[in-house]
Protein backbone atom coordinates (compact mmCIF):
# COMPACT_ATOMS: atom_id res chain seq x y z
CA UNK A 1 0.00 0.00 0.00
CA UNK A 2 1.45 3.36 -1.07
CA UNK A 3 0.52 6.31 1.15
CA UNK A 4 0.63 9.77 -0.41
CA UNK A 5 0.85 12.98 1.62
CA UNK A 6 -0.42 16.27 0.22
CA UNK A 7 -0.44 19.56 2.07
CA UNK A 8 -2.03 22.94 1.58
CA UNK A 9 -4.09 25.83 2.86
CA UNK A 10 -7.31 25.05 0.95
CA UNK A 11 -8.82 28.47 1.67
CA UNK A 12 -11.67 29.24 -0.73
CA UNK A 13 -11.61 25.85 -2.38
CA UNK A 14 -11.30 25.99 -6.16
CA UNK A 15 -10.70 23.72 -9.15
CA UNK A 16 -6.92 23.96 -8.76
CA UNK A 17 -7.20 22.37 -5.31
CA UNK A 18 -9.32 19.54 -6.72
CA UNK A 19 -6.86 18.96 -9.56
CA UNK A 20 -3.97 18.86 -7.07
CA UNK A 21 -5.71 16.34 -4.81
CA UNK A 22 -6.89 14.16 -7.72
CA UNK A 23 -3.36 14.07 -9.18
CA UNK A 24 -1.82 13.40 -5.76
CA UNK A 25 -4.25 10.53 -5.20
CA UNK A 26 -3.12 8.88 -8.44
CA UNK A 27 0.39 8.52 -6.99
CA UNK A 28 -0.67 5.82 -4.53
CA UNK A 29 -3.39 3.87 -2.79
CA UNK A 30 -4.17 6.22 0.09
CA UNK A 31 -4.23 10.02 0.12
CA UNK A 32 -3.63 11.77 3.42
CA UNK A 33 -3.89 15.56 3.44
CA UNK A 34 -2.48 18.03 5.94
CA UNK A 35 -4.38 21.31 6.13
CA UNK A 36 -2.34 24.31 7.28
CA UNK A 37 -3.28 25.92 10.58
CA UNK A 38 -4.59 29.48 10.65
CA UNK A 39 -1.35 30.71 12.22
CA UNK A 40 0.72 29.06 9.47
CA UNK A 41 -1.49 30.63 6.80
CA UNK A 42 -1.10 34.06 8.41
CA UNK A 43 2.66 33.66 8.62
CA UNK A 44 3.20 32.36 5.07
CA UNK A 45 0.37 33.65 2.87
CA UNK A 46 -2.54 35.80 4.05
CA UNK A 47 -5.31 36.15 6.62
CA UNK A 48 -7.40 32.99 6.16
CA UNK A 49 -10.94 33.57 4.92
CA UNK A 50 -12.16 30.21 6.17
CA UNK A 51 -11.16 29.03 9.68
CA UNK A 52 -8.91 25.98 9.94
CA UNK A 53 -11.62 23.71 11.40
CA UNK A 54 -13.92 24.44 8.45
CA UNK A 55 -11.12 23.97 5.91
CA UNK A 56 -10.26 20.64 7.53
CA UNK A 57 -13.89 19.49 7.43
CA UNK A 58 -14.26 20.46 3.77
CA UNK A 59 -11.02 18.75 2.70
CA UNK A 60 -11.90 15.63 4.69
CA UNK A 61 -15.19 15.41 2.75
CA UNK A 62 -13.57 15.53 -0.70
CA UNK A 63 -13.78 12.35 -2.76
CA UNK A 64 -10.05 11.85 -3.42
CA UNK A 65 -9.11 12.33 0.26
CA UNK A 66 -8.90 9.29 2.52
CA UNK A 67 -7.96 11.23 5.67
CA UNK A 68 -7.17 14.83 6.52
CA UNK A 69 -5.37 16.29 9.51
CA UNK A 70 -4.70 19.76 10.77
CA UNK A 71 -1.01 20.62 10.63
CA UNK A 72 1.14 21.09 13.71
CA UNK A 73 2.89 24.20 14.89
CA UNK A 74 6.67 24.04 14.95
CA UNK A 75 8.60 21.35 13.10
CA UNK A 76 6.84 20.52 9.81
CA UNK A 77 8.43 17.09 9.86
CA UNK A 78 6.62 15.98 13.05
CA UNK A 79 3.37 15.30 11.21
CA UNK A 80 5.27 13.69 8.32
CA UNK A 81 6.75 11.23 10.84
CA UNK A 82 3.25 10.50 12.19
CA UNK A 83 1.71 9.91 8.76
CA UNK A 84 4.70 7.96 7.36
CA UNK A 85 4.08 8.68 3.67
CA UNK A 86 5.77 6.86 0.83
CA UNK A 87 5.23 9.85 -1.46
CA UNK A 88 4.92 13.57 -0.77
CA UNK A 89 3.02 15.42 -3.49
CA UNK A 90 3.90 19.07 -3.97
CA UNK A 91 1.61 21.47 -5.78
CA UNK A 92 3.14 23.37 -8.70
CA UNK A 93 3.19 26.59 -6.65
CA UNK A 94 4.34 25.27 -3.28
CA UNK A 95 7.57 26.94 -2.25
CA UNK A 96 9.63 23.83 -1.58
CA UNK A 97 12.58 22.57 -3.56
CA UNK A 98 12.06 18.87 -4.26
CA UNK A 99 15.79 18.15 -3.83
CA UNK A 100 16.11 20.11 -0.58
CA UNK A 101 12.97 18.51 0.83
CA UNK A 102 14.20 15.01 -0.04
CA UNK A 103 17.54 15.82 1.63
CA UNK A 104 15.80 17.19 4.75
CA UNK A 105 13.63 14.07 4.92
CA UNK A 106 16.64 11.78 4.53
CA UNK A 107 18.57 13.71 7.21
CA UNK A 108 15.68 12.99 9.58
CA UNK A 109 15.47 9.31 8.68
CA UNK A 110 12.25 9.72 6.71
CA UNK A 111 12.11 7.76 3.47
CA UNK A 112 9.66 9.34 1.03
CA UNK A 113 9.75 10.24 -2.63
CA UNK A 114 8.90 13.88 -3.44
CA UNK A 115 6.85 14.55 -6.58
CA UNK A 116 6.04 17.99 -8.02
CA UNK A 117 2.62 18.04 -9.68
CA UNK A 118 1.72 20.05 -12.77
CA UNK A 119 -0.25 23.28 -12.93
CA UNK A 120 -3.95 23.08 -13.70
CA UNK A 121 -4.39 25.42 -16.66
CA UNK A 122 -8.08 26.20 -16.07
CA UNK A 123 -7.44 27.29 -12.50
CA UNK A 124 -8.52 30.73 -11.31
CA UNK A 125 -4.89 31.15 -10.23
CA UNK A 126 -5.34 30.74 -6.54
CA UNK A 127 -7.22 32.08 -3.59
CA UNK A 128 -5.60 35.51 -3.54
CA UNK A 129 -6.62 36.17 -7.14
CA UNK A 130 -10.17 35.01 -6.41
CA UNK A 131 -10.30 37.41 -3.45
CA UNK A 132 -8.96 40.22 -5.66
CA UNK A 133 -11.67 39.54 -8.26
CA UNK A 134 -14.32 39.83 -5.54
CA UNK A 135 -12.80 43.06 -4.20
CA UNK A 136 -12.60 44.49 -7.73
CA UNK A 137 -16.23 43.58 -8.39
CA UNK A 138 -17.44 45.25 -5.16
CA UNK A 139 -15.29 48.33 -5.84
CA UNK A 140 -16.71 48.60 -9.36
CA UNK A 141 -20.27 48.08 -8.10
CA UNK A 142 -19.81 50.74 -5.41
CA UNK A 143 -18.63 53.25 -8.04
CA UNK A 144 -21.67 52.46 -10.21
CA UNK A 145 -24.02 52.83 -7.24
CA UNK A 146 -22.40 56.15 -6.25
CA UNK A 147 -22.64 57.45 -9.85
CA UNK A 148 -26.31 56.49 -10.01
CA UNK A 149 -26.92 58.21 -6.68
CA UNK A 150 -25.46 61.46 -8.03
CA UNK A 151 -27.99 61.63 -10.88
Amino acid sequence: MTRVLATGVFDILHAGHLHYLNEAGKLGDELVVVVATDSTVRRRKHEPVTPETMRLEIVNALKPVDRAYLGHEGDIFDIVREIEPDVIALGYDQKFSENELEKDLKDRGIVAKVVRLSKYEDDLNGTRKIIQKIVDWYTFKKKIDEAEGER
